[in-house]
């Protein structure tokens, strides 16, 4: 299996993931933004035309209104093409006094509740390496054929807006948004999605490591290795081990890489995790993505940002503010409460700055489609109604209104911090 997966073409190019290397490593210096989101565990089903479409539109849509509350370009990662294992707590499930192993991804075996479903299978690691690919190639082809000129403000669907406080500051943006790439059009003398092409890159957990190494290449014009089934691969808060093997994989690539950092991060793991992935310092090499909780940011993320400047650290910082936050809701499925999502955001927007630095960039856990897995937002569910559409086999995801919602959110706090800055 893993012979056949080796003789297989790579998803990406070297030289793809060496551009987003240098745009990260603008990120790291405040020139730009980075916005990382899809699903949390892909499923094979979800490969399907409108699924990619959605996600990839949230996601533009997103950037856009990012960028007015950055004034700085904005970085896109879909969290995609290749998210298709998951680590889990616990390695069996019970129901109804029946115990079977844990569904651990697409990649590794099917999340029916049957002991032939929970076996593992090598075969799957070509499914997923199929589905992949075509997601990809189905992406490359929205973008080259004008699918990301959305910057019209009719392509925003805000009809949830007007149950917010904020509806009218929404609509004002949106218009700022039209007003900005009008002036764009007529400065360039073309139309904003006619400037050739946008970026657009992919990550994913490298999790299954045998997966991973059967797409590692040693390029004949790039120096190095290259993890070449995803641009951006990270190492998750149960493998990222400073002497693991996860870490020991990361080391020998030359893609850009990420680190889950939770709460309980000490200095020796922030030393080891610098010392081996980043021993040269080099900006756009390393991304510290921290998922604290919205109750304990304010007393881990200070700490942590120290350990890494005594080591001389590099590294982008990126807040994923979805993992801490999560818990089980009365129906016995886990949710997130939109209110703790942005209140986890906002506090880090105010800790990087206080401490002279800039959040560099959001992790988000998001689908396209009309989900109900978070609880709140100008349009989402209560509590009750998660049950009407809760798709998730692993954890719960913002849906389109309220992702975009979240951006709006960012853009705003972004807008008036530089505003503050500025009157400085």
């Amino acid at each position: 299996m893993l012979t056949e997966l080796r003789r297989l073409p790579p998803l990406v190019s070297p030289w793809e993931v060496q551009l987003l290397r240098q745009q990260l490593a603008e990120a790291a210096a405040g020139r730009s933004f980075v916005l990382q989101g899809g699903d949390c565990a892909e499923r094979f089903v979800y490969c399907t035309p409108d699924r990619i479409a959605n996600t990839l539109k949230v996601l533009l849509q997103m950037s856009l209104v990012l960028v007015v509350g950055a004034q700085r370009p904005v970085i896109r990662i879909g969290r995609f093409a290749g998210q298709y294992a998951k680590p889990r707590s616990a390695d069996t499930e019970t129901r109804n006094g029946v115990e079977l192993p844990a569904y651990r991804g697409d990649n590794v075996n099917r999340p029916e509740f049957t002991a032939e479903a929970r076996q593992p299978n090598p075969q799957l690691l070509l499914r997923g390496h199929e589905r992949a690919a075509l997601t990809l190639n189905f992406i490359r082809s929205l973008v080259k054929g004008g699918f990301a000129d959305l910057h019209h403000p009719e392509y925003f669907d805000l009809d949830w807006v007007d149950q917010s406080p904020l509806a009218d500051e929404y609509h004002r943006m949106v218009d700022t948004i039209g007003e900005a790439l009008r002036f764009m059009e007529n400065v360039l003398g073309m139309r904003a999605g006619e400037t050739g092409r946008i970026d657009f890159f992919t990550a994913h957990e490298a999790l299954h490591l045998a997966y991973e190494e059967s797409q590692t290449r040693c390029s004949p014009r790039q120096a190095g290795w290259y993890n070449l089934s995803a641009h951006f691969p990270w190492a998750g808060l149960r493998t990222n081990h400073p002497e693991g093997a996860h870490i020991e994989y990361l080391r020998g690539i030359e893609n850009p890489l990420g680190v889950k950092i939770g709460a309980s991060t000490t200095r020796e793991q922030v030393a080891g995790w610098i010392g081996r992935l980043d021993p040269e310092r080099k900006p756009g090499r390393l991304t510290f993505i921290h998922r604290f909780g919205a109750k304990h940011i304010a007393e881990a993320l200070p700490r942590v940002i120290e350990y890494a400047r005594a080591e001389g650290s590099a590294a982008l910082w990126i807040c994923d503010p979805m993992h801490g936050n999560t818990k089980m809701a009365s129906a016995g499925v886990k949710t997130r409460q939109f209110a703790d999502i942005y209140a986890e955001v906002e506090q880090a927007f105010d800790i990087h700055r206080r401490m002279g630095q800039q959040l560099g960039g959001v992790h988000i856990e998001l689908t396209g489609e009309n989900v109900t897995e978070c609880i709140g937002g100008a349009g989402g569910p209560t509590e009750e109604g998660l049950t009407r559409a809760y798709e998730s086999e692993v954890d719960p995801r913002l849906n389109y209104e309220q992702s975009l919602e979240l951006a709006f959110l960012i853009a705003r706090k972004m807008k008036i911090a530089e505003e503050s800055e500025g009157f400085k």
